[in-house]
């Protein structure tokens, strides 16, 4: 890191050859998008070259360091990505009519599915098991049934009670 910090490009290179299967294996883990993930990458390669000086090998490994800074580019990206789908949603609403979502709304939003995830965490991990299968994998009791190779009355009486739980739970919370 010392001869990249004073621009050496054959150790610059060495550095690269070394670190980059770890730092685009990060970013790709966080942003799941192979193009995006090599973006981002490069950036952190850029980053590492300007500011290798600041490299301190008391503190962590050239490769910690390296990585440290891929996943800060990555969840930067992320919520970067997340903000510009938030922005065209809410001009696409006030271009079609719709009321613009205020931040006090959006509030409540994230309140709500927290209160909603809570709820979820509360149920046995049986109950969870058979409302996430039929509720984001879009599954049928029966397919739920031959999935978990159990008895169709079983799904559908876990289904129930689960159901009955989250009700009591969250209407209780009001």
């Amino acid at each position: 890191m010392a001869r990249v910090a004073t621009g050496d490009r054959r150790a610059f290179d060495a550095l690269y050859d070394q670190l980059s299967p770890p730092v685009f294996g990060v970013v790709l883990r966080v942003l799941r998008d192979p193009d995006q993930a090599q973006e981002v990458a490069q950036e952190v390669f850029v980053e590492i070259w300007k500011h290798a000086g600041r490299f301190d090998g008391d503190r962590a490994s050239a490769r910690t360091w390296a990585v440290t800074i891929a996943h800060r580019r990555s969840v930067d990206r992320v919520r970067s990505e997340q903000a510009t789908r938030d922005r065209a949603h809410r001009v696409g609403l006030h271009a079609a009519g719709e009321p613009v979502p205020t931040p006090a709304d959006m509030v409540f939003r994230r309140f709500e599915q927290r209160r909603a995830a809570d709820a979820l965490e509360a149920l046995s991990d049986a109950q969870r098991e058979v409302i996430e299968l039929a509720y984001y994998e879009g599954l049928t009791h029966t397919e739920i049934a031959h999935r978990l190779r159990i008895p169709l009355g079983t799904v559908k009486t876990r289904a129930r009670d689960a159901l009955a739980a989250l009700r009591r739970r969250l209407g209780s919370e009001r």
